[in-house]
């Protein structure tokens, strides 16, 4: 078996590893784009992990939900994490030590299935219960570099900005699939999306954290054609909100 990827819309993803390990990337299920989302909550039965970047509310979602219903450990920033579980009431026997780093730490998780490194994004985290309640400090935001036993890399950035310390990403990791946002407004647009890849220079690229909302105005043929202008030789693969596809093994560089 090999991994399968699918997007929900916005920067949310469900991987199923080669060994039938489910994990939830920023899981916000019930977002405008995917009209599923409360029947993909109903029928979630098995998840592993939830991994869950920064604290905005795009990004944390439906993940207290979906963790008291299916018990998976919540993967997170020590801060994040305490403010997921403080605020917003994840189970707090399920964000523990085991799944709860920080900065440039790698977590090895489900009996060495995965291993995952935080590393940096230019972005915010605050967590708030309602759109209207104070935020509360959820930490520095985070990338994910989630390399996956026989199978591939997988660089989920986030929420950021295009930054110079991208490139040392690579250094460390060969990255099989980039996940990137392209909307602009809140996030880097589709310039400098281009431009970040060429930094991670990753075997494919897939765009996320776009056409979400009017004002992510980040479209994949303008990111398409940032990346031609760069002579980027990542494969491009668009995907369509609801779709899974399959991310072969990863391959020697």
């Amino acid at each position: 078996m090999n991994t399968q990827l699918t997007w929900y819309g916005q920067s949310a993803f469900k991987v199923v590893t080669p060994g039938g390990k489910v994990l939830l990337i920023d899981p916000w299920l019930t977002n405008p784009v995917f009209e599923r989302g409360k029947e993909e909550i109903a029928a979630l039965k098995d998840v592993d992990l939830i991994l869950v970047t920064h604290g905005h509310s795009d990004h944390v979602g439906n993940v207290v939900e979906i963790g008291k219903k299916t018990r998976a450990k919540l993967v997170a920033t020590f801060d994040l994490s305490a403010a997921i579980v403080t605020a917003l009431g994840y189970p707090s026997e399920l964000a523990d030590v085991e799944t709860t780093g920080h900065m440039g730490g790698t977590l090895t998780l489900l009996g060495g299935e995965i291993a995952v490194t935080f590393v940096p994004a230019w972005h915010g985290s605050g967590v708030s219960k309602e759109e209207t309640a104070p935020a509360v400090y959820g930490g520095t935001p985070a990338g994910l570099v989630i390399a996956i036993h026989r199978g591939p890399t997988i660089y989920h950035t986030g929420d950021t900005d295009l930054f110079s310390d991208m490139a040392l990403v690579s250094r460390f990791h060969k990255i099989d699939a980039m996940l990137v946002c392209i909307g602009d407004h809140f996030t880097m647009g589709p310039d400098r999306a281009a431009e970040a890849v060429k930094l991670v220079n990753p075997r494919e690229v897939i765009p996320m954290h776009y056409g979400t909302f009017p004002i992510l105005t980040g479209t994949p043929e303008a990111f398409e054609r940032e990346l031609k202008t760069r002579k980027s030789k990542a494969q491009l693969r668009v995907m369509k909100i609801g779709q899974t596809l399959t991310l072969d093994e990863a391959k020697d560089s």
